[in-house]
C-alpha cells in the first residue's frame, strides 16, 4: 500500500529513524550527486526562481537590500552592470536625462566609430525635420540655428554642397550628407555642438544606450563607483523601489556567484516586512522564509540548493532526473522510493526528527520531510497511471474525493458541513449536508454538463469556491477544501505538497518553531 502518512498519530522516534533515516540518505545522495554533475547551475536557477517569489519584502526593503549588494565588494560588480542593462531595457529614459547632462562625455564615444556615428546620425527622413530622429534630428537643428559656425563643416554626397536656403525649401536633401565625414569634423571642428541643447535633448529618451550597452554600462559605473554621482543613485535607488522583487530576482540573482548568493541570503531576514507564521506554514515560499529568518546563518547554500529542489521545484527535478539520470541512478531512486512509502498497516505518521543540536535538527528534519515528499511524487508520477489506482490512493489514505465529471458541488459551494460515505461499493465520495438537529443527507445531482477530462462545463454552472469554466480535472479533493479540479497529470505535484506542508504543521512545534 502507497503510504501518505497524513495521519497524526504518535511514531515512535527511534524506531523512525532505525527504519526510514538509511533509506532518505541514500536517495538524499543519488539527487544530490545528479545535481553537482549539472554544476549546480540548474538547482542555482531554481533557488533564484524560488526566492523572486517572496512576498513579505516591502519595495522600500527590497531596494535597501539590493543597494547593499550594490555596496558590498566584490559582489557590486557582478550585480550592478545586471542593474544598469535592466534599466536600459526596462527605464531608460530614467539615465537618458543623467547622460544628457554629461552629454560632452560622448566625444569620445563616437570618436573613431564609424558604426556609432552611422547608428546615431543617419536617421533623416524625406519628410524633413519633424521625420528625422535621434542624432540627426539634433544634427540638422543645430546646423541651421549655428549655420553660421558650422554649414560649412556638413559634407555632402554630391558634387558640390547645399546652401541652407535650398536644405531650408527642400530638408530631404539632408538625405545626401555624408553623416560620417560631417560628424568626424564635428567632433574635431565644432565642440560647441557635443553639449547643446538639440544634441542633449537627443539623448533623454537612453535609446542610445541600445547601441553599444557595455560602453554606457562602463560609463555608469565610473558615475557611480568613481565620481559617486548622487544622481545615478537616486535613478537606481528609484528604480529598485518601483519595480516587483521577482523581476529584479530573475534578472540579478543568476548573475550572483556563491559569495554574493550568500550574501544576499543572509540579507533577506533583515527586510522581511512581517514574520511569517511559522506555526502553519504555506505550500509556496512560506516554509522558506521561516528558514530563512531563523536559521540563515546555519543553512549551508547546498542544504538550501537540496531543500528546495526537492519541495519548491519538485516537477523539474522529476523532470530533470528522467533527462540527466542514468538508467542505475534511476533504478536506485524508483526503489528507494517504493522502500520509503510501501510501510505496514498501523504505520501513518510521519515525524523525521534527527538528533542533533537545535539549528541542525530542525533543519535536517525538514530536509527529511521534503525527502520523503519527493520520494512520494516520484512513486505517484511512475505509478499512478488510471483513475482507479488513484482512487485508490485516496481510499487508502483517507482524502475524501469527488468524481468531478458526475457530481457538483452544492449551489452555495459550501463544503464544509458534508461529509463522505462510500456508496454502492465504489470509493467515491458523497457529501451530505447538516440541517438543524437532524442530518438530512443528500446526494450532490448528476449533471450532464460536466464530463469527464476536457470536455465542455456548463458555463452557467459556478459557485465562489470553485468556476468550472476556468478549471479543468477530474476530481475535487478534501486537500484543498474541494476548491480545485485535479487531474493525473498535476496530481503527484499536488499531493506530495500537500503531505510536507502537513507534515511541517505537525513538526513545527516539535522543533519550537511554532508562533
Amino acid at each position: 500500500m502507497l503510504q501518505l502518512f497524513l495521519d497524526e498519530t504518535t511514531w515512535d522516534d527511534d524506531e523512525f529513524l532505525v527504519h526510514n533515516l538509511p533509506l532518505l540518505e541514500k536517495l538524499e545522495s543519488v539527487i544530490w550527486s545528479l545535481i553537482m554533475a549539472s554544476g549546480l547551475s540548474e538547482a542555482r536557477l531554481w533557488l533564484c526562481d524560488t526566492l523572486s517569489a517572496v512576498s513579505s519584502i516591502s519595495g522600500r526593503g527590497q531596494r535597501d537590500l539590493f543597494l547593499k549588494l550594490l555596496n558590498s565588494k566584490p559582489v557590486r560588480l557582478l550585480i550592478a552592470p545586471q542593474v544598469l542593462q535592466l534599466i536600459f531595457e526596462k527605464q531608460p529614459q530614467k539615465l537618458g536625462t543623467i547622460i544628457a547632462t554629461k552629454s560632452s562625455k560622448l566625444v569620445n564615444y563616437f570618436e573613431g566609430n564609424p558604426r556609432r556615428i552611422l547608428h546615431w546620425f543617419s536617421n533623416f527622413s524625406s519628410s524633413g525635420d519633424v521625420g528625422h530622429v535621434k542624432g540627426a534630428k539634433a544634427l540638422s537643428q543645430f546646423a541651421f540655428i549655428n549655420r553660421d559656425i558650422c554649414w560649412e563643416e556638413l559634407e555632402w554626397k554630391g558634387k558640390h554642397g547645399q546652401s541652407p536656403a535650398m536644405v531650408a525649401t527642400k530638408p530631404h536633401y539632408f538625405l545626401d550628407l555624408d553623416v560620417q565625414r560631417t560628424v568626424e569634423n564635428f567632433l574635431e571642428y565644432v565642440p560647441e555642438f557635443w553639449s547643446s541643447h538639440e544634441f542633449c535633448e537627443s539623448l533623454k529618451d537612453g535609446d542610445i544606450f541600445l547601441n553599444d550597452p557595455s560602453y554606457f554600462i562602463d560609463l555608469f559605473l565610473d558615475c557611480m563607483y568613481e565620481e559617486k554621482l548622487q544622481g545615478v543613485w537616486e535613478v537606481i535607488e528609484d528604480f529598485l523601489a518601483e519595480q516587483p522583487f521577482s523581476l529584479l530576482c530573475q534578472h540579478l540573482l543568476t548573475s550572483l556567484d556563491e559569495q554574493g548568493l550568500r550574501l544576499f541570503i543572509d540579507l533577506i531576514p533583515k527586510y522581511l516586512e512581517t514574520k511569517p507564521k511559522s506555526s502553519v506554514p504555506g505550500p509556496s515560499t512560506e516554509w522558506l522564509e521561516i528558514i530563512l529568518s531563523k536559521f540563515s546563518g546555519s543553512v549551508t547554500i547546498d542544504n538550501l540548493l537540496l531543500l528546495n529542489a526537492l519541495t519548491n521545484q519538485s516537477r523539474q527535478l522529476i523532470r530533470f532526473v528522467k533527462e540527466e539520470g542514468s538508467d542505475e541512478e534511476k533504478g536506485k531512486i524508483r526503489k528507494l522510493a517504493h522502500q520509503l512509502s510501501d510501510v505496514p498497516d498501523g504505520a501513518k505518521s510521519c515525524i523525521p526528527i534527527v538528533k542533533e543540536g537545535p539549528a541542525i535538527k530542525a533543519l535536517n528534519s525538514i530536509k527529511n520531510c521534503g525527502l520523503l515528499s519527493w520520494a512520494i511524487y516520484f512513486r505517484l508520477s511512475e505509478n499512478c497511471v488510471t483513475p482507479a489506482l488513484w482512487e485508490s490512493v485516496f481510499t487508502d489514505n483517507g482524502i475524501t474525493f469527488v468524481r468531478s465529471e458526475q457530481y457538483t458541488l452544492p449551489p452555495d459551494g459550501s463544503t464544509d458541513d458534508y461529509e463522505s460515505e462510500d456508496t454502492a461499493g465504489r470509493s467515491t465520495s458523497i457529501m451530505h449536508r447538516k440541517s438543524g438537529k437532524h442530518r438530512k443527507k443528500r446526494k450532490l445531482m448528476s449533471s450532464p454538463d460536466i464530463s469527464y477530462g476536457e470536455d465542455p462545463i456548463d458555463s452557467t454552472w459556478s459557485t465562489s469556491r470553485l468556476d468550472l469554466e476556468t478549471k479543468s480535472g477530474d476530481w475535487l479533493l478534501s486537500t484543498d477544501g474541494y476548491s480545485t479540479r485535479w487531474n493525473i497529470k498535476d496530481l503527484p505535484e499536488h499531493i506530495s505538497s500537500h503531505c510536507f506542508t502537513t507534515w511541517l504543521k505537525w513538526l513545527f512545534p516539535k522543533l519550537g518553531l511554532a508562533s
